[in-house]
């Protein structure tokens, strides 16, 4: 009788953790795969409301009178208004529908957003379209697998443990009994029978993307488990997606001289770099204004600096700076750009989208492994024929 060892032990627990979560995992990956790059897709099915001919020497229409026009024919509030870099980009305003008789001020619903030319202040579109209700559907798939309640999160939740598990059993299987054989993993051997090919393609396209499917999975696990969410943040020493809990600097009621322009030019005087700007303009006269501004790029950083402005005379009331913060507030503030992959902008988008399409594959090339593992222990023992004598082996 073989002597039971660690390495069957990691390999019985690797197997049967991917039988129960096989297909589960399958639809996560595949979803995670697809939205990668969905802000590139939306603007590939519809360039007309994210691109704009610039006509020759214009410039942008002041944002004071642009945001006049677009309250005047929108008959709302905006509440903020996204300047991209790019000069050939349309900008994104969320615009508040006017109050109701009887409501409170600025309270006239739920704000719409809107993609409109920066030269003549002309709506481009929404963000609604048949794309974006197909990437909609891919997320809800991806979070909770199209069932509602806590069910779909519960079941997503303990699928991504289960995966975090495999990714670390695989890791530990990677590593060959004799370490002269460790290149063997680290390449495809497409020469050989089909068997061995998809044993490779597991093994080995597995290894690689291992460290940022661990990644995938310690940050999903924050969308699915507040227990998970509330002890990450305690090991970190930082609250994960504080943001969104945040308010606005309370500031004291008065007459208010600035401007969206006067907010514009303070917030580039305080983040001195080319880069996005988005700013948050409260209803009242008692909240701080917000600028928030990030750098674009190929290799651009998912992170943010954010001030917060007086609203009555644009004078700077709070500079954060994210190379300021401590390193475990910075990781902390990454969670949703670690999971989602743009983190790097495009360039780790790419990586992510290459590791994704890998996990999606493993469910498959392991299952395929398994059922050839049960074949060949059902395979019938060869007959051996000596003189009179017949010999079972």
């Amino acid at each position: 009788m073989k002597k039971y060892t660690w390495r069957k032990l990691f390999n019985d627990v690797h197997l049967w953790l991917g039988i129960a979560s096989g297909l589960v995992l399958f639809v996560v990956c595949l979803t995670g795969t697809i939205y990668t790059f969905r802000e590139e897709v939306e603007e590939l099915m519809a360039p007309e409301k994210y691109q704009v001919e610039v006509p020759a020497n214009a410039q942008p229409m002041a944002a004071n009178a642009l945001i006049a026009q677009l309250e005047q024919e929108l008959n709302g509030k905006v509440v903020s208004i996204t300047i991209p870099e790019d000069k050939a980009s349309t900008y994104s305003v969320s615009v508040a529908p006017a109050a109701t008789k009887g409501a409170k001020e600025g309270k006239g619903g739920r704000p719409a957003t809107y993609f409109v030319n920066p030269y003549n202040g002309a709506v481009a579109g929404t963000p609604e379209s048949a794309t974006a209700e197909f990437f909609s559907t891919v997320m809800k798939l991806h979070r909770w697998l199209l069932i509602e309640g806590d069910a779909g999160k519960i079941i997503v939740g303990a699928s991504t443990i289960i995966f975090f598990f495999l990714v670390l059993t695989g890791l530990v299987l990677w590593f060959p009994v004799k370490r002269k054989n460790w290149k063997q993993g680290l390449k495809i051997k497409t020469n050989a029978k089909w068997k061995r090919v998809n044993h490779d393609l597991h093994n080995t396209l597995g290894f690689y993307a291992s460290i940022l499917l661990l990644i995938m999975a310690l940050t999903g696990l924050c969308w699915s488990f507040e227990w998970y969410r509330d002890g990450l943040s305690s090991v970190m020493g930082a609250e994960v997606f504080k943001g969104r809990k945040e308010k606005p600097i309370t500031i004291a009621a008065a007459p208010t001289t600035a401007t969206a322009e006067d907010y514009i030019q303070q917030a580039n005087l305080l983040l001195p770099y080319p880069g996005d700007l988005r700013l948050f303009l409260p209803a009242d006269d008692t909240t701080a204004v917000v600028a928030q501004k990030s750098e674009t790029g190929f290799f651009a950083l998912a992170a943010s600096d954010k001030v917060q402005l007086n609203k009555h005379n644009a004078q700077p009331l709070k500079v954060e700076k994210f190379a300021d913060k401590p390193l475990n507030e910075q990781i902390v503030s990454l969670i949703k750009p670690l999971h989602l992959g743009n983190v790097y902008g495009t360039f780790s988008k790419i990586l992510y989208f290459i590791a994704c399409l890998i996990a999606t594959s493993l469910p498959v090339t392991g299952t395929l492994i398994w059922i050839n593992k049960l074949r060949k222990k059902k395979k019938p023992a060869k007959i051996v024929r000596t003189g009179a004598a017949t010999v079972a082996n």
